[in-house]
């Protein structure tokens, strides 16, 4: 059903005032021509009925020689603020950005954050805003979760598919995502509900089977066939399996890049609101498709770059794959997903 106007205003106070926006802060709002404006506009109303400073920041689209569709997350790296110094002098200056463009993958937001300035990132539509409205009971499932990923120094990833990873954790932050942007320099998705963090270099070994029903992003397709991914010393060696198989083999090694074979993010979604069937009733230009991130209990793992953690892979191409039926353990003992049940947090947490 569609959310009106007025709706979608009250949505973003809401999720501004989780956000900590006060009358005595400023707030940007960061658009591009390919910004949807509805939600442009209850950003800015939203922030005036806070009290809040607002101002608006508007940037040129940038098209890359090597990006092909349309989705944001298919080409990471560049965006219309690389090297446009006063736009993020003026970003900066703000308290919170809410960015409809996506700066997501880019060393500028990276710089901004370190400011102490809040990014919170909106570029679903707003029937999925909606559904997906962040709690504080959200973010009390994330930290908890956060809480187990952070001190463990292992993880093994099986599927009855046959799927079966191992990788070593510590040298990276674990990243967490609840919808708001709360905390100085802290970046946030509205909507999300998910957690992650990277593998130590080198350290993941083991077999990834993209089963069918599994999700591959950007290209919001469900898999209709078994993609197998081998993978050794912490990047993907062979890709087999049909014409899937084929399909993504190809597409990565378009961008003629060794490190888009390398094991990205890896963590679990969190969110009992998204929904695994959601992608089917969208337009592939409708937004990021988030209910794929974020859906309860999939195993979300990626390839491609890790810079926006201090790694060294500034790689344009980056795949998110949501899995479903995988058990994920932590150290060899906690069980945090149990064949795509989460099993912690306890249900009490949310």
């Amino acid at each position: 059903m569609a959310v009106s106007d007025s709706q979608l205003v009250e949505m973003f106070e809401q999720v501004l005032t989780l956000s900590k926006v006060t009358s005595s802060e400023s707030v940007a709002i960061l658009k591009s021509h390919y910004s949807n404006q509805r939600i442009v506009d209850a950003a800015f109303s939203a922030a005036q009925r806070l009290g809040a400073k607002v101002y608006g920041v508007e940037l040129p689209a940038l098209n890359m020689p090597k990006a092909m569709g349309n989705d944001m997350t298919a080409y990471c790296g560049d965006t219309p603020l690389t090297g446009n110094k006063a736009a993020q002098i003026a970003l900066e200056a703000a308290d919170l950005i809410v960015d409809t463009m996506m700066l997501l993958h880019s060393p500028e937001q990276e710089q901004i954050l370190k400011t102490g300035t809040r990014i919170l990132l909106a570029v679903e539509p707003p029937e999925v805003l909606a559904r997906i409205l962040p709690t504080l009971e959200d973010k009390a499932r994330v930290v908890a979760a956060q809480k187990v990923l952070q001190g463990a120094k292992k993880m093994r990833v099986t599927s009855p598919s046959g799927s079966d990873i191992t990788m070593e954790l510590g040298q990276y932050p674990t990243v967490t995502e609840y919808g708001f942007a709360d905390e100085p320099g802290r970046w946030d998705h509205w909507p999300s509900g998910f957690l992650f963090s990277w593998p130590n270099e080198g350290s993941a070994n083991g077999k990834i089977v993209i089963d069918v029903g599994d999700i591959l992003l950007p290209f919001k397709n469900y898999c209709r066939e078994q993609i197998i991914l081998t993978i050794d010393n912490g990047f993907i060696t062979d890709i087999s399996g049909g014409f899937e198989a084929q399909y993504l083999a190809d597409y990565m090694r378009y961008f003629d890049d060794p490190e888009v074979y390398g094991i990205s993010h890896v963590g679990w979604g969190l969110q009992p609101r998204a929904q695994w069937t959601a992608m089917g009733l969208h337009d592939k230009n409708d937004g990021m498709c988030m209910d794929a991130r974020a859906f309860d209990g999939n195993f979300l793992f990626s390839t491609g770059p890790n810079t926006e953690v201090g790694g060294t892979r500034k790689t344009p191409c980056h795949m998110d794959i949501p899995l479903r039926n995988c058990t994920i353990t932590l150290d060899d003992e906690i069980v945090v997903v149990d064949n795509g049940n989460v099993v912690y947090p306890p249900e009490s947490i949310g």
